[in-house]
């Protein structure tokens, strides 16, 4: 078995996909009609046929028990930018314990998008501010490996 993508069920296909480009930069792949996949492998589907699909009269939206997760290293750029599309925060850039700043909205049909920093951009910024490896490790809760990777990967940029 292999696992493909998640397939999110929409009211609208069309502003939903528009909505995903504009917001997320994210373009159609495949079209089907009533099946859309977009870059990064997320699919939409529209309500009516996923309505057949299960036998159900009712499709209900926003749970608030799921989420897409995008990462974006210029998280103040983008929260910027993001209030241009006049979205429903779920809340603004906040940071978590481990440091890395976040920020989730709804899509039109309610599902949460989250967009955080990768945690390697966590690593820069903490050793930009003058932490080292281990600092950076304690703060971060990730084994010193991996931030002796990260700063790696950074010196070779």
């Amino acid at each position: 078995m292999k696992y493909n993508c998640p397939m999110i069920v929409v009211s609208d296909i069309e502003k939903t996909v528009e909505f995903y480009k504009n917001v997320l930069g994210l373009d159609v792949i495949q079209d089907f009609g009533a099946n859309k996949t977009l870059t990064g492998g997320i699919s939409l589907q529209t309500e009516e046929t996923y309505k057949e699909f299960i036998g159900k009269d009712k499709i209900t939206y926003g749970g608030d028990n799921f989420e897409l997760y995008f990462e974006e290293d210029e998280i103040d750029a983008f929260f910027e930018r993001l209030k241009e599309f006049n979205v429903e925060l779920v809340h603004p850039v906040q940071e978590h314990s481990w440091g890395q700043r976040a920020v989730r909205f709804y899509d039109p049909d309610r599902n949460i998008i989250e967009v955080g920093e990768s945690l390697q951009a966590v690593c820069e910024r903490f050793s930009e501010s003058g932490m080292n490896a281990d600092e950076i490790s304690a703060r971060m809760d990730v084994p010193p490996e991996m931030v002796e990777n990260w700063l790696f990967d950074l010196d070779r940029r």
